[in-house]
């Protein structure tokens, strides 16, 4: 057999050697193919990928222009709307007319209106006019920021060298406004003079300010899968998704040649395909950074027409080199799947392969193998079974003499006629109990008839002992037909009297319901208990009950009404039931105990 299976594995072997060999004829001369022709193109995928960056970055410039051109028209229509120019003329001179509060408040709310009107472009812009007197004009409440406060802002000074339409490009700097710190935290603003003529003196300043994270949320929408910046002149960076970056130097940059620019750059040891595009606002650019293997991702594409016919040719010599392989090692594949197959327990399995070389004799030998394990099994099984069926009939073993019941009953009618009737009552409910135990040739009987046998039992034990127990049932209607074995309950509830409720009144309740396909039963009383120490001996008996011998006998030496304790319940469910029953015992010092059986069940039909 060694022998054998040696040859199987060197077939196997030789196997995978021709198909490695094959495969390698195949793929040597694609890879050499592939390795020239991306030789000569790869010029060209860098260019369309340096054009693809600058069309997607287009769009962006578009998007960020649109914001910036909105914050200037702000600031120009605040300078060419002639009755804010007048009004704030009027305001800085101190010649307003204060006689009527109303007109004066009525004037200021006009104003701020206005700027509200302007500033409504889709995104938040905070618009702030500060007059040379100090008076304030603004869209937002003075509590987020004052705005006395640009005066002490470090490019204050410089804006007063601004005139007429020059405006002052602040950048980004940490947001002022107190509402937005949190969500926003940093700002863009740009800032003009209000003068008298166009060089003349300044009457005030218009600041226009936007959250810079306006414009990273652009970079989101509208790059995906790239890293885009706002750089200013100064290669500092003004907005990036990476609130960390701004106002970090943009240490990457290279001249612009004219508007746009890109180029490949190293970063953190891999390629960057990097482009450059310049603001038409002012002297800010975009910058958009992405992996350059990612960026050729989609152009690489055009190498799939060429590939494809590497892989069609590869494809169709290793179909045909599978189909000679299949002919020359298909019973090999079959052996081994049979053999698979044996491992995971299908001993119906055969091989069914026949030949004069050794394949074939090695699959006669193990198919013969397969018989004789078979027989085997089945002559251990029906020896075993036998073996279990004699075990279960001499744990069933009960006295079946029928004059019992006829003597009992005529003593019952002596003693009724004397005048007894406890002792009649107490042998009348023995005459049921034994006529039920010994008038059934079945091993199984119908959970309800269990359930009255229980019900003779206990009026039977009442009568021998001073203090009455109760016996409460709860089943459930679908559970009453349940076959179950013969006396299974009766050792349980006689547990529950003597040792639980110790011949004391008490209560013991049965309940029963059917879920999933297994019967559930549970026997409580409301006795003594037992402390874990008695749980865990008693948990270690039921486990180690293996033999006839060891079930005989309860624990204290007491047995059952026909000689079945706790152990013998365990063992007969178990030679029935297998691994489908479980037992458990739960109960507590002085809280009484519970004996829950969960058996797999069969409902019979009935016309009941």
């Amino acid at each position: 057999m060694v022998r054998k299976l040696r040859a199987l594995f060197s077939f196997r072997s030789i196997r995978y050697k021709l198909m490695i060999a094959s495969v390698a004829c195949i793929l040597v001369p694609a890879a050499i193919s592939l390795l020239i022709y991306n030789s000569l193109t790869q010029e060209a995928v860098k260019k369309q990928a340096m054009s693809n960056a600058e069309d997607s970055l287009l769009l962006v410039n578009g998007s960020v222009t649109f914001l910036l051109n909105s914050m200037l028209n702000i600031a120009n229509s605040i300078q060419l709307n002639a009755d804010l120019s007048a009004y704030f003329k009027l305001i800085n001179a101190g010649n307003e007319d204060k006689t009527d509060p109303y007109r004066e408040f009525s004037d200021k709310r006009r104003v701020i209106e206005q700027l509200d009107a302007m500033a409504i472009v889709g995104e938040k812009i905070n618009v702030t006019v500060l007059l040379a007197n100090d008076a304030y004009f603004t869209n937002y409440s003075t509590e987020e920021y004052h705005p006395l406060a640009i005066k002490n802002e470090v490019w204050f000074e410089k804006l007063k060298e601004y005139k007429g339409y020059e405006t002052l490009w602040i950048g980004t700097t940490p947001t002022s406004f107190q509402l937005d710190k949190l969500e926003n935290p940093y700002q863009i603003s740009i800032a003009r003079t209000l003068r008298v003529g166009e060089s003349g003196s300044i009457y005030g300043y218009i600041v226009v300010t936007i959250m810079e994270n306006k414009i990273n949320k652009i970079f989101d929408q509208l790059s995906e899968g790239k890293e885009v910046l706002l750089v200013d002149e100064n290669d500092r960076i003004l907005s990036s998704a990476r609130s960390e970056q701004i106002g970090q130097p943009f240490i990457h940059a290279r001249p612009l040649e004219g508007k746009t620019g890109s180029y490949i750059a190293p970063i953190n040891e891999s390629k960057y395909l990097i482009t450059e595009q310049a603001l038409s606002v002012n002297n800010w650019r975009l910058v958009s950074m992405q992996p350059y293997q990612a960026a050729i991702v989609d152009i690489s594409s055009i190498f799939s027409r060429v590939f494809t016919v590497q892989i069609i040719s590869f494809v169709v010599f290793l179909l045909l080199l599978l189909v000679l392989l299949r002919a020359f090692t298909k019973p090999l594949i079959r052996l081994s799947k049979t053999t698979s197959a044996v491992q995971r327990g299908n001993l119906n399995i055969r091989t069914g392969v026949r030949g004069q070389d050794e394949v074939g004799r090695l699959g006669f030998l193990f198919d013969q193998m397969l018989d004789r394990v078979q027989e085997m099994i089945a002559e251990v099984s029906d020896t075993q079974a036998r073996k279990r069926k004699a075990e279960l009939k001499m744990l069933q073993a009960q006295i079946h003499p029928h004059f019992l019941f006829n003597v009992l009953n005529s003593i019952r009618m002596k003693v009724m006629r004397r005048g007894d009737r406890e002792s009649a009552n107490m042998i009348g409910s023995l005459s049921k109990l034994l006529r039920m135990t010994i008038s059934r040739d079945k091993d199984e009987i119908h959970l309800h008839e269990e359930l009255e046998l229980i019900t003779y039992y206990v009026e039977l034990m009442n009568l021998r002992q001073k203090e009455e127990v109760k016996l409460s049932l709860d089943i459930a209607p679908d559970a009453f037909h349940v076959p179950v074995p013969r006396f299974f309950l009766q050792p349980i509830v006689e547990n529950a009297l003597i040792h639980g409720l110790s011949q004391k009144a008490g209560i013991i309740r049965i309940e029963a319901e059917i879920t999933e396909g297994r019967l559930t039963l549970k026997v409580e009383d409301n006795g003594v208990g037992m402390d874990e120490a008695k749980q865990e001996a008693l948990k270690r008996k039921l486990q180690g009950a293996e033999s006839p011998s060891e079930i005989a006998v309860e624990e204290n030496g007491q047995s059952g009404f026909s000689g079945f304790g706790l152990l013998n319940v365990v063992e007969r469910m178990k030679m029935i039931s297998g691994d489908d029953f479980q037992l458990e015992v739960r109960s507590a010092r002085g809280e009484g105990t519970v004996v829950c059986l969960t058996i797999r069940c069969q409902e019979e039909q009935t016309d009941v």
